[in-house]
């Protein structure tokens, strides 16, 4: 399984339509998805204009072919409610310590 993170920094005037945008647009883009398995939103609680999107990918190729096909149109949604561009990270994701959340979503 892999992870790929984006960090945004989002207009603190702008947090509740960007929401609203990334239920209605963003999230129905990333469920057609060849090898997409979740999606987790993560809000800083110090830090409100922070957020931390976190997608489980079935494999490597699967969150490279999102980030190269897909992300682009993503991001220009994105991008008029960001202070800063987002920043996207890619990582392996260690099996055996989530193994237990791994079946779970699978059930």
């Amino acid at each position: 399984m892999f992870a790929r993170t984006l960090e945004l920094t989002v207009k603190a005037e702008k947090k509740p339509e960007l929401i609203k945008k990334a239920k209605a647009e963003i999230l129905p883009v990333l469920h057609k998805q060849i090898g997409f398995v979740q999606v987790f939103a993560l809000e800083n609680e110090v830090e409100l204009n922070k957020a931390f999107i976190v997608t489980l990918w079935h494999t490597k190729m699967d969150a490279e072919r999102y980030e190269r096909e897909t992300f682009p149109k993503i991001k220009q949604i994105l991008e008029p409610y960001l202070v800063v561009p987002p920043v996207t990270k890619f990582y392996t994701v260690e099996e055996t310590i989530s193994e237990r959340l791994i079946s779970s979503m699978v059930a």
